[in-house]
């Protein structure tokens, strides 16, 4: 799968990285700091990706943000979206599930659950049949 990561965090990124390739997964990772360069990627007339992660808490643009203008786009709102925070906040989960997203992920603290929590997303939407923007 093509996978847009959308994270500002240098050591969240390195992170997914270190998991997807622990796990000898194939998958090809778009890297991006924030929502509006994620919009730029996405606007380019490049081949989208299958599918996006998404951080909440970045600068300029954040994910809620980022979120909204993506589901408002007519293209590009079929592309799923899985957020993946570590906020726990209960009004930015309603929010983000109000809006469209195709899922909720809080990060744990421990590697070994995160890596676990990352490969069953990362399977779930490897089987899933996509929809190509």
């Amino acid at each position: 799968m093509d996978i847009l990561l959308i994270e500002d965090d240098a050591i969240e990124v390195m992170k997914l990285q270190r998991t997807v390739k622990k796990l000898e997964l194939k998958h090809n990772i778009i890297e991006t700091k924030n929502g509006e360069d994620a919009l730029e990627i996405l606007r380019s007339g490049n081949r989208l990706p299958d599918i996006i992660l998404l951080d909440l808490n970045m600068p300029r643009m954040n994910g809620i943000e980022f979120l909204s203008i993506l589901k408002a786009d007519d293209v590009l709102k079929y592309l799923p979206t899985v957020i993946l925070t570590t906020s726990e906040n209960r009004a930015d989960l309603l929010e983000c599930y109000k809006i469209g997203v195709a899922g909720y992920v809080i990060k744990p603290l421990k590697y070994e659950d995160y890596q676990s929590k990352l490969h069953k997303v990362l399977e779930y939407w490897d089987i899933n049949q996509l929809v190509k923007g």
